[in-house]
Formats: structure tokens, sequence, C-alpha cells
């Protein structure tokens, strides 16, 4: 396919790479990112976007994402697929999907789970929101971007599905760095506790696959200085498109109410900012008993 790639950071660069590497046609555009290998550059995002099959997006949220699709939208040729894999508000997706169907465009919401590590393997989770047509349209592609993709429903389905799962992820980090934390003050071996809880009904992909303690499970961020795999910044952003969403949808949250504001302390007024989101054991490390 001949592809537009608007967006080519930590995430959108490796994913646009490897698009060109299996062969198709990829054309970049970023305000500051270097050309991937394999992929040529435009001056424009318009430019990228024009006579594509499939203009990507992988934007850092909703407001940019609206004033590149009222950019692009114009210029792409009919019948051509608007896909945004950003993570951004459901509204601004719902709206970017029906400036696109208005100009005669096919439009798919598919923000990804995976981290830096999957975009640069190919081994992402795409979770979609839009029209089967348009789904299958580029599920060739993500096939060569990821390990799974998941039609959710309508246009705006996949930003739900992945608010839902990040809020659950923040909110299982935070519980399994307190235990942790609290394993330490009991005098708790913390590969005894991996052991039990790994095997145990306190499983969870958080203690299991990503587990916060140095040196004790599988190789993670936690075993390189935290340097993010997923950043704690990024974390804090979903769980606040968590809450707009949860007060847009007048539903009760307080797991994830909470998790948002620990996470705003953590990286706004702490030192989290830049660090892996599972850097909060280090923090609960250094703290003691507070009703605050």
């Amino acid at each position: 396919m001949k592809i537009g790639f608007i967006g080519l950071g930590n995430m959108g660069g490796p994913m646009a790479r490897n698009l060109a590497t299996a062969g198709h046609t990829v054309t970049g555009f970023d305000l500051v990112a270097p050309a991937p290998a394999g992929v040529s550059m435009a001056a424009s995002a318009e430019e990228a976007a024009r006579g594509a099959d499939v203009v990507i997006t992988m934007l850092p949220n909703g407001k940019i994402l609206r004033a590149v699709a009222a950019e692009i939208v114009p210029a792409m040729r009919q019948s051509a697929v608007f896909l945004d894999c950003s993570t951004v508000d459901v509204e601004s997706a719902r709206a970017v999907a029906e400036e696109a169907g208005k100009a005669g465009l096919l439009a798919v919401d598919a923000p990804v789970s995976g981290g830096i590590g999957g975009a640069d393997a190919g081994t992402l989770t795409f979770m979609a929101g839009g029209s089967q047509a348009a789904f299958d349209k580029v599920k060739p592609l993500f096939d060569v971007m990821g390990q799974k993709a998941v039609l959710c429903g309508e246009s705006g389905a996949g930003q739900a599905a992945k608010i839902c799962n990040n809020m659950i992820l923040g909110v299982t980090m935070i519980a399994t760095c307190e235990a942790f934390a609290l394993a330490d003050k009991l005098g708790l071996d913390r590969a005894k506790m991996f052991d039990v809880v790994s095997t145990s009904s306190g499983y969870s992909w958080s203690m299991n696959a990503y587990c916060p303690a140095p040196g004790v499970g599988p190789k993670s961020p936690a075993d390189n200085g935290y340097k993010p795999g997923f950043a704690s910044d990024l974390m804090l952003k979903d769980l606040r498109l968590s809450q707009q969403a949860a007060e847009s949808a007048d539903a009760d949250t307080p797991m994830g109410e909470l998790a948002a504001r620990l996470y705003a302390t953590f990286v706004d007024e702490e030192d989290g900012s830049g660090k892996d989101f599972s850097a909060m054991l280090p923090r609960f490390e250094k703290r003691h008993r507070s009703l605050a």
C-alpha cells in the first residue's frame, strides 16, 4: 500500500519503519523526529497524506489530532482510510471519524498497547473502532505492526477500550507497588513474595509480566533503572482521559480517580516525570503511613 504516516516519534517511528520494511511505500511527516529507515519525508502533513491508500496518525492529544485532521482530510483521496493510532479522548476520535466520513473516507481509531518495545518489535495490540469494511482494509497493516487487532465497535470504541484497559493497569500497578513496599516493611523476601503472588489470586500483568521490583520475575524497566517502557507521564495522560470519559458518561470510578491523583503527584510534584510508571515502587518505599 501507499501509506502516509504523520507522527514519527518513539512509537510512530518504529511503526512506520516496520511498514516500510514489509514492502509498503511510506511517506512520513513530523515536526522534529528524523526519518525512520525506509521512510521518505514530506514537507507537510498534507503532502504526506495526498494520494495515500491509508494515512496513519500517531499524535500526542485530541487537540493536535483535530488540527491535523482538518489539514489532511481535504487532501486525502476518496475511499482512503484515516487510521489514527493516537491515544486521545473519545469525543475527538468520534469527531475526526465524522469529518472523514463526510469527505468520503473510511476511518478507524486504533490506539495501541505494548509500548516502545512493542512498536519496535512489531508486537503491538490494536484496539480498533470503526466499520468492519474499514477495519478489514487496514488489517494487513495491523499484522505488520502488531500481534493482535480487535475491532471493538463503532468509531470511538478503540479509544474507549484503551482508556478502560489503562485505568485497570494504573490501578493494579499502584496496588502491586504498595504490596511490595508493605512486604519489605514486614520483612518478606521479594522473590518469595513474587513466587506466591504470581501463582495466586494476586496474579496480574503488573506483577507477572512487568514486575516493579528489580531482579524479580521477567526482565522489566525496574531492571534498567526504571527507564521507561511506558512513562509515568503517559500513564497520567491516560488516567486523566479515563476520568474525562467517566465524567462524560456519568460513571463512578473512585479507584481510577485516586490513581490519577497519585500519578499526578508523582509526575508533577515528585521525581516521576521521565521514569517508567512502575517507578511508583521506590516512591512507596520512601514513604510512611499517612491518611492523606
